[in-house]
């Protein structure tokens, strides 16, 4: 009986150091991974294009009176710029871009003399500030903005004039992948006003305004 008895509390003790293992041997949930947010801080480089509504407010000189006209055309180009995002989500950075513009017209005054005019280019030097919500950023966007206009009274030779103005405007990016990233952007540009002189002596000062749409699509680096 005093054999058994010992067997028995040697099985019973050997149990229960091995039960202590199992438990202690139970392998720790592993620590969870948080996924880092996007960042838009970074240089990026891309193309657009869209849709531009030019109007020219014009006056002629020798007391021939004014002309406005709305010249209307496509615009493309490209754009590059620097980002910086801030921790509270703060996105700050500066952009420029250059575009070919297809806006022209004509228009006929006095019944006989006809004007050509329109933009061959413009471009821009701009400011950004906007909030990122993750792979969003939403943004308004301001600067300086040129553009060479031309003017042509049939009959004399062409006239070309460097505009200089202010643009702003808004939009949004959004990146698809953490390089790729698509635009959509509303621009109002104030080219301000130049004089056009022609052979002759005669002047047209014509003053610029543009309303714009663009998409684009950028390379975040």
């Amino acid at each position: 009986m005093k054999n058994i008895i010992v067997t028995l509390s040697f099985v019973l003790a050997a149990s229960t150091a091995m039960a202590a293992d199992a438990v202690n041997e139970v392998p720790t949930a592993p620590a969870s991974v948080e996924t880092p947010l996007f960042s838009w801080t970074g240089f990026n480089v891309g193309i657009q294009g869209g849709y531009a509504w030019n109007n020219q407010d014009a006056n002629i000189s020798g007391g021939f009176g004014d002309i406005s006209a709305d010249f209307d055309g496509a615009l493309a180009g490209g754009f590059v710029g620097y980002n910086y995002q801030f921790s509270n989500n703060w996105v700050v950075g500066v952009e420029g871009d250059f575009e070919a513009n297809w806006g022209d017209d004509s228009q006929s005054f006095l019944g006989f003399t006809t004007i050509n005019y329109g933009l061959d280019w413009q471009g821009s030097v701009r400011g950004r500030v906007g909030y990122a919500f993750d792979r969003a950023l939403v943004y308004g966007t301001a600067g300086w903005a040129v553009g060479r206009g031309y003017a042509e009274v049939v009959g004399l030779p062409e006239e070309k004039e460097n505009f200089n103005g202010y643009t702003v405007g808004v939009g949004v990016d959004y990146a698809f992948t953490d390089m790729m990233f698509g635009r959509i952007e509303y621009r109002y540009t104030d080219f301000g006003d130049k004089d056009f002189n022609f052979a002759g002596g005669g002047t047209i000062n014509s003053d610029l305004d543009q309303h714009a749409i663009r998409v684009g699509l950028g390379v975040k680096f």
